[in-house]
């Protein structure tokens, strides 16, 4: 039987040398039905002419301006479900694929007797492949966020690991199925980037859908390692994006103790911000409190 098909989505903005990578990775897959579309999302460089000249036989799309990490690939989605593939799989371009990564995903789509709506890999850092960035995942209340399993600890290779529910699916890199996506309709384009992920996996399980870790699915993320202080856009959506996924999701209880931890643990980061003169960040944290 030909194996179902999988259409892979990277987005690139303004990152030819990152991008090129991923690509290549999928190129260098096993799996034989695996499709790649490459969507630009307005880069005002020249790094997507440079991608079209180097990747000739892959399919491109171009958004015209920044849609941000949402409206990005979603536009790729849309373009995606109007085809063949049963499976979507959903990466940033900072992303190195091991060639049976996305073998072993579908694997477990394929044989499980759940009702599977994505499955994620191993995720390792690229500068430190020994360490793990994403080893499953929850969704925290208390935090608005999805939690990392095992981030930062080493990774034990010789430990066995296996398939394990999670309520949390990165959307660094996931496998999705067609039907979940057309059922669920995306990402929320609001979220422009940031916890979008947490969100998707909100809606997924509410709407019936399995999550699944595949720990022997690995791939390499080039990410800052942890101690990395985030960016003062980072700390911007994020804290807007954890307000809002509460607010859209969480019931009065769960969001009461949610927004006292909140507020008290930002003002005690734009505090120290400010003693730091950290005047960029200082202000992200007050944009993040504040607004839609």
């Amino acid at each position: 039987m030909t194996p179902p098909i999988v259409t892979a989505i990277v987005l690139n903005w303004c990152n030819e040398e990152a991008t090129a990578a991923c690509l290549q990775s999928l190129l260098n897959s096993d799996y034989s039905t695996l499709k790649l579309l490459l969507v630009d999302n307005g880069s005002p460089d020249d790094s997507f002419e440079g991608l079209r000249a180097s990747f000739p036989e892959i399919e491109f799309l171009q958004t015209g301006q920044n849609l941000g990490y949402t409206g990005g690939n979603n536009r790729g989605i849309e373009r995606t479900l109007r085809g063949k593939s049963e499976y979507l799989l959903i990466l940033n371009n900072d992303i190195v694929v091991d060639p049976c990564a996305v073998s072993k995903l579908v694997d477990v789509a394929e044989n499980s007797d759940k009702k599977i709506g994505g499955i994620v890999p191993k995720i390792l850092y690229y500068d430190d492949p020994d360490r793990i960035w994403y080893a499953g995942g929850e969704f925290s209340p208390m935090l608005g966020l999805g939690l990392h399993w095992g981030e930062g600890t080493p990774d034990r290779s010789d430990n066995s690991e296996g398939i394990r529910d999670i309520t949390f699916m990165t959307g660094a890199c996931c496998l999705i199925s067609a039907e979940a996506l057309r059922e669920l309709k995306g990402f929320d384009d609001d979220f422009f980037a940031y916890v979008e992920d947490a969100e998707l996996s909100i809606r997924m399980a509410k709407a019936g859908y399995t999550m699944c870790y595949e720990p022997e699915a690995r791939v390499l993320h080039q990410c800052p390692l942890p101690g990395t202080p985030p960016s003062p856009f980072q700390i911007r959506q994020r804290d807007r994006n954890r307000r809002r996924i509460m607010r859209k999701h969480a019931s009065l209880r769960q969001r009461l103790p949610f927004l006292m931890r909140f507020f008290v643990t930002r003002i005690i980061l734009l505090a120290r911000y400010a003693l730091m003169r950290d005047w960029e960040r200082a202000r992200a944290i007050v944009h993040g409190m504040g607004g839609n």
